[in-house]
């Protein structure tokens, strides 16, 4: 390994040194620990008593090589300090770990699997002109293992049986990616691996390493790309983890004004080139290892300002970080997605770095997640004067790479499942969920839906409990569920919802000056055909609504008010309407849309 390079910050594949190899004569272990008195490993493989570790490349790092180590086993590194006293830690680079509360890292041969997704790897795209539709899953909780179905919780697949199961389902619903929440290894369920101790492990809650890469092989070979969240902003305080790891704070700020997140975990000291490299190299590693084809970056305004605030300032340092590590991956893997969770208003954000960007493909639109939501909570009788909420995203499309992100973040503590978020009572929150869902597909940008709203998830979700599978044997939620599987496939075979998603001419405007309370129209432009979507969110129908199109004849795609949707009228798809007098007259019930071909 390039020491300098590692100590600089320019270093991508220093986990390929660090952690634990394959040797000729056994297995090498080696750990960076800059300012540790003494190191000794311990192990199944030396029945848990002290070996020293030596100094390798210099005095910071420590090596030592076990004939007898055997894949599967496991083992710890006690940090010794100078007033004699010791720290038992997990490796920062070990690719396995023990199921909480256990807490020894696993030795891994990584190459014991071999992938058969070449042709998928080959053609894999950022998908800027192509369909990107997210379906975010939470792995504990989106199925469990239950020995009585009344049982409140069960267990764990793994992660070789979860793709039996999610695959066909994620096929089935017109979803064409997967974003895994964190895998990395984590102590705390509650945290949804947010707050890591193992940055190279793969939770060993839903099984092995090898197992991982067999359901990214599996969803590859089903033409369904696997994107990551990815923590890289702060790690769990524990301390067997990266906390104070060699007896001083290493990975994390020396004090904790700058040190302790928001979430009670320490940040990152991004400026520290051996942090740089550490978190660069994990990037690669999930991106080359276990080939998902992307990353959701975690909490990304907290690495533009100091702790998320504008007003504490610019962090530069970290800045600077994200730059390097962004061209970095895309240098070497071109054709992969790196995603911003950043709520900021911080330009250029998904510009690359050759032009002073921060080097991201897509950013998440949190305002107008934000907005759109607050638009459908609103009394409709209210409505009327909140239509900024739903034209002001209009006005800054272009600017970045958006996607549209209803997320696991707007499913908890507190705020309501999105089906739950629709104004009025329940037999009314539906044909505002199916309105707003269609209006949300023929949006400009990009597309995510946590797991559970497909079909009208009531309760919030929960980590410990699987999603309300129960709730498909009533007609209401399974019709739902029907609506949501065709506008997939609509977004998904209708090129002018995603061809032109960040270009001025792939969106207009029919209609948004509330002439008609409530009633807006939107149009979508590629170069094969256009797409027009009317929309009525009053809770009274608009009768003979009046729309201005240059277009020959509108051909019915889909009505959120047809019967099969749990609406009150006919199926009218294929219905064919015609001008008259250079207008076209449309009937909209209370809470509905219509989605038309325009010729």
């Amino acid at each position: 390994m390039d020491i300098y390079g590692f100590y600089t910050g320019q270093i991508f594949d220093a986990h390929k040194y660090l952690g634990v190899h394959k040797a000729e004569n056994g297995y090498l272990f080696r750990v960076y620990a800059p300012h540790a008195e003494r190191i000794t490993l311990i192990g199944e493989f030396n029945n848990w008593q002290d070996w020293e570790m030596y100094h390798s490349f210099n005095e910071h790092f420590w090596e030592v090589t076990v004939p007898q180590a055997q894949a599967g086993q496991r083992y710890l590194y006690k940090i010794w300090h100078k007033d004699g006293s010791y720290t038992e830690h997990c490796d920062p680079y070990g690719f396995g770990m023990d199921l909480r509360p256990a807490f020894c890292s696993v030795i891994r041969d990584l190459s014991d699997y071999v992938f058969h997704d070449s042709n998928w790897m080959r053609h894999r795209t950022d998908c800027k002109d192509k369909p990107l539709h997210i379906y975010e899953v939470h792995l504990g909780s989106w199925k469990q293992k239950k020995k009585n179905p009344e049982d409140e919780s069960g267990e764990w697949y793994n992660y070789e049986e979860i793709a039996d199961l999610l695959i066909p389902y994620v096929k089935e619903m017109g979803y064409n990616y997967i974003e895994l929440m964190p895998i990395s290894e984590h102590p705390c369920d509650e945290s949804w691996g947010y707050q890591n101790t193992g940055f190279f492990a793969p939770t060993s809650r839903y099984g092995t390493a090898q197992q991982l890469k067999a359901f990214i092989d599996k969803c590859h070979q089903n033409q369904i790309g696997v994107l990551l969240d990815f923590v890289l902003v702060h790690f769990a305080i524990d301390s067997y983890g990266l906390a104070k790891f060699d007896g001083m704070p290493l990975y994390e700020y020396p004090n904790d004004s700058a040190g302790i997140s928001e979430w009670g975990s320490y940040n990152f000291i991004h400026s520290r080139g051996e942090v740089r490299s550490f978190l660069q190299s994990n990037a690669c590693y999930w991106l080359e290892e276990y080939h998902f084809d992307g990353l959701r970056m975690d909490a990304i305004s907290r690495m533009i300002y100091w702790h998320g605030n504008p007003e504490s300032g610019v962090n530069g340092k970290s800045l600077e970080f994200i730059k390097t590590m962004n061209a970095g991956l895309k240098q070497r893997f071109p054709n992969c997605i790196l995603c911003a969770e950043d709520s900021t208003n911080f330009p250029n954000v998904t510009a690359p770095v050759s032009q002073d960007g921060l080097g991201f493909d897509y950013k998440w639109d949190m305002g107008y997640m934000n907005d759109t939501l607050n638009y459908f909570q609103t009394d409709p009788l209210y409505r009327y004067h909140a239509s900024q909420k739903l034209t002001f995203s209009m006005l800054y499309y272009h600017t970045e790479y958006y996607i549209l992100p209803f997320s696991h973040d707007e499913n908890v503590h507190g705020k309501a499942t999105i089906l739950q978020k629709m104004n009025g009572q329940y037999e009314n929150k539906f044909p505002q969920a199916r309105v707003f869902y269609l209006y949300n597909t023929i949006h400009a940008g990009k597309l995510l839906d946590f797991m559970g709203s497909e079909f009208g998830q009531l309760r919030e979700w929960n980590e410990k409990r699987e999603q309300d599978w129960f709730l498909l044997n009533y007609p209401i939620h399974a019709k739902f569920q029907q609506f949501i599987k065709d506008i997939n496939f609509l977004y998904l075979n209708h090129s002018a919802l995603f061809e032109r998603d960040y270009t001025q001419g792939g969106f207009e405007w029919r209609d948004c000056s509330q002439k008609y309370p409530c009633v807006y129209a939107m149009q979508r432009y590629s170069s094969k055909e256009s797409i027009l979507g009317v929309f009525n969110f009053a809770g009274i129908p608009q009768e003979n609504y009046i729309l201005h199109c240059d277009a020959k004849r509108l051909i019915v795609l889909l009505d959120t008010n047809a019967e099969i949707y749990g609406g009150s009228g006919q199926d009218t798809v294929g219905t064919v309407i015609t001008p008259k007098d250079n207008y076209f007259k449309i009937s909209l019930p209370a809470f509905s849309g219509i989605c038309f071909q325009v010729e």
